[in-house]
């Protein structure tokens, strides 16, 4: 909301400056998002008078000017066609910033006459678009004082940004009464006005609700006006709306963007002689539209409220006017409306069309129940005042909804739940200042809260009120009593191994996605049963639909869209929640990731390699570590979801319990989602890994480095076919617990040499002695039992 510094001395006796006001306004609560002062930033061009103006020597449109500006005379090559002797005009020095164009301007010549400066047009200084002649400045302006004063545009623009609870400073009256209740100098008294009415309104105010929807619109005033002259604003009304963002129209209607602004009551004037009949507020009915005041055309259904005539819908109650009954030049009778109407109804219905005016900015958020009236008296006499005419009775439809509410204040609450000792009578100046009537009693005081304050509802609601005026920053900082001696971890336990687990991927080189919660029904059903429960009511899209089952289908279509936009070797993890029904139970966390294109590119030194099952195992199995899981004691299954390649894929698990699963996509997932592949993924059940016994969780073992010297050889076993490598490191493992430091696959064949339905895995074991170097024997004795409990786990035979 925009607000000139004049218009706030309106409504507030003071005589704080600019930067004052400022820093006041935003310590009580609305920050001023920013300001525009045009006297400081016009302040290089200052008032010249122009000695001479001859003919250029050398130039048909050209003059040479001698300008004085106060302090010395320079001459000027102006080409305006109004430049003249005696005249006085805006003088700019070399060095200065043309506005408009933000050319820096320097001295010269100009067809062989000096220019050390410049006479400027108003199109120049940006303050219109009218650049025929250079600005004709008043006779009295004095030489060498800055022009902005002269000109009146001296006066400050803030940019205040409101918050949605007071919509009472919506109104530059609401403004200046939280100031004056700082102590930013005193609120002017505005009495009530009262125009007597001369005739009664042939236009009366009828309502065709029901019962239950009476609060659409609890109350209507209007008054007609007959005799009245429309035109263009005064200067000083037009320069107001302009100053802050308007652009005036006509004075009828300018007179209600006024109010709008001045005391936060949004008005509308009908044209009278354009209304058929009385006006009828009811429900909009299906298939009506209304040919709207900024040239659209709206199509309306039941939900919204419709004010209306013998004709159909004339306006949108709290939202916009019609083009049909609006004021033109030739308006001479109007009809002002001045009512209440529905927050949710009015938000809903701007909501629905896209409009967004100034007046459902205000509805939407609560306008005075106690001004309809009011405003439409002030507006009347104003109306009066600028075009003439004769009021008829004000015609009232309705009632003021009960909005008198009485709180009790403890004079000991302010200090309990502030933490600052505001004196009583303090509280009491700052309460009463801001409107309310306060009643002492021995130890509180009974507040009656005004009615344009609908968001103070209880004590701690005053107490925040006499806080924010007196100062938040005059609270004390206080700090909290440390109850122990070490401070307790702000996570727990089960949210510090997440931490791990995210930055274990991201130094895998995957980069963290975050994707919707939801997604469109057809992928989520590739990705396991959707219940009707996940199914969304009211999505943000209608593909987003619902709720995810699964983090992968997301991440899918993210390498997709990456894909054609040429970047086809992607990793993406994310860590976040999937769902199997609408219950807590069935949320759970899960850190799911994806590769896709290349994980080793082409080069010289080898073909290029596309990611595989592999890829994605090694990916979980590092979070899982993360996580804390003994990873050397997971078992890989081959019954991962239908969603992974049937022989490309499998599940991690910890005895009976399934971990992770991991595999390359099925094809017709990917083809379905039009996504090409190869691509990978795997899914971690962050909720299924058990936390750490010990108090200390996770925590890393001991760093112990051995002396001496390890040993490694090399095994290559014969096993059947359908033998996993991981049974045989298992049991390799198995055989030598103590100095066993590693066991790594490095080779499976099939061929010439192993039997048919048979093939040869090869490991490579690392022994670290921790004691002493290991002899001959020792290391024969290892490979012996090595080889006797592969033979006994897997019936594998030692390679010859």
């Amino acid at each position: 909301m925009k607000i000139t510094l004049s218009w706030l001395r309106d409504h507030l006796e003071t005589d704080a400056d600019l930067a004052t006001v400022s820093a006041r306004l935003t310590m009580l609560g609305h920050e001023v998002d920013g300001i525009d002062d045009p006297a400081a930033r016009l302040a290089p061009f200052t008032v010249g008078y122009v000695v001479s103006a001859v003919q250029h020597p050398n130039a048909d449109r050209l003059r040479v000017c001698v300008v004085d500006t106060g302090t010395d005379q320079v001459q000027v090559v102006c080409g305006a066609p109004n430049a003249r002797t005696g005249m006085k005009g805006v003088f700019a020095r070399a060095g200065t910033v043309i506005p408009r164009t933000g050319v820096l301007l320097k001295a010269g010549q100009i067809r062989g006459e000096a220019s050390n400066g410049m006479l400027c047009s108003a199109y120049e200084m940006g303050l219109s678009d009218d650049h025929d002649g250079i600005i004709d400045l008043p006779e009295d302006a004095p030489v060498g004082q800055p022009f902005a004063p002269v000109m009146g545009l001296d006066d400050p623009v803030l940019d205040i940004k409101i918050t949605p609870n007071r919509a009472d400073c919506l109104g530059i009256r609401g403004l200046a009464r939280d100031l004056a209740a700082a102590g930013v100098g005193r609120l002017k008294p505005r009495p009530p006005v009262t125009v007597p009415g001369s005739f009664a309104s042939p236009i009366g105010v009828r309502f065709d609700l029901a019962a239950d929807d009476a609060a659409a619109c609890p109350l209507y005033a209007g008054r007609y006006i007959r005799g009245v002259r429309n035109g263009p604003s005064p200067a000083w009304l037009q320069k107001r709306l302009l100053a802050v963002g308007l652009r005036p129209i006509s004075v009828l209607v300018d007179i209600t963007n006024f109010f709008t602004l001045d005391i936060a009551r949004p008005l509308h004037v009908f044209d009278a002689d354009r209304v058929t009949g009385d006006i009828l507020v009811r429900r909009c009915q299906p298939g009506e539209s209304l040919h709207a005041l900024n040239g659209k055309i709206y199509e309306l259904d039941g939900e919204m409220t419709a004010i209306a005539d013998g004709s159909g819908v004339v306006g949108l109650g709290g939202v916009i006017g019609g083009e049909t009954t609006g004021c033109t030049e030739g308006t001479v009778n109007v009809f002002v409306e001045s009512a209440l109407f529905d927050p949710v109804r009015t938000a809903a219905t701007g909501r629905k069309l896209g409009l967004q005016t100034d007046a459902r900015y205000r509805f939407e958020r609560g306008v005075d129940p106690a001004s309809a009236v009011t405003g439409i008296e002030a507006a009347t006499r104003m109306i009066i005042e600028l075009c003439g005419g004769e009021a008829s009775q004000v015609v009232v439809t309705g009632r003021e909804p009960d909005h008198r509410r009485r709180i009790r204040l403890h004079d000991a609450r302010v200090a309990t739940l502030g933490g600052l000792a505001v004196a009583p009578d303090e509280s009491r100046r700052i309460l009463e200042v801001l409107g309310a009537k306060v009643e002492r009693t021995a130890d509180a005081m009974d507040v009656e809260v005004p009615s344009w304050r609908a968001d103070i509802e209880g004590e701690a609601d005053l107490v925040e009120e006499v806080l924010r005026v007196h100062g938040y920053d005059a609270i004390p900082v206080v700090p909290l009593p440390r109850e122990h001696a070490v401070t307790r971890p702000a996570l727990s336990p089960a949210q510090r191994r997440v931490g791990h687990a995210r930055r274990q991927l991201a130094a895998r080189g995957l980069v963290e996605a975050v994707t919707f919660s939801f997604m469109p029904g057809p992928d989520a059903a590739r990705f396991g049963a959707v219940k009707d429960a996940l199914r969304l009511v009211n999505p943000i899209s209608a593909d987003l639909d619902v709720m995810r089952p699964s983090i992968l289908p997301n991440l899918i279509a993210a390498a997709g869209r990456n894909a054609d936009r040429g970047f086809a070797d992607g990793a993406l993890f994310e860590i976040g929640p999937q769902y199997a029904d609408d219950t807590p139970a069935g949320q759970s966390l899960v850190a799911a990731g994806i590769r896709s294109g290349e994980a080793v590119p082409r080069h010289w030194t080898g073909p290029a390699r596309a990611v595989d099952a592999y890829d994605a195992k090694a990916d979980a199995l590092a979070a899982l570590a993360a996580l804390g899981v003994p990873v050397d004691n997971l078992q890989t299954t081959t019954d991962a979801p239908a969603w992974y390649h049937p022989g490309r894929s499998g599940v991690l698990r910890l005895g009976t319990m399934a971990m992770a699963q991991f595999g390359e996509l099925h094809p017709a997932v990917l083809q379905a989602m039009s996504v090409k592949g190869p691509l990978v993924g795997f899914e971690v059940m962050v909720d299924a890994v058990p936390l750490a016994r010990s108090k200390g969780g996770h925590a890393r073992p001991a760093l112990s480095l051995s002396a001496f010297q390890p040993v490694t050889r090399d095994f290559a076993f014969l096993v059947d076919g359908g033998v996993a490598a991981e049974a045989v490191t298992r049991a390799v493992k198995a055989a030598e617990r103590k100095l066993l430091a590693g066991v790594r696959v490095f080779d499976v064949y099939r061929g010439p040499g192993v039997p048919e339905g048979r093939k040869s895995i090869a490991v490579e074991v690392t022994l670290q002695p921790v004691t002493a170097t290991l002899t001959e024997e020792e290391i024969d004795a290892i490979a012996a039992r090595i080889v006797a409990q592969v033979a006994k786990s897997t019936g594998g035979t030692l390679r010859t």
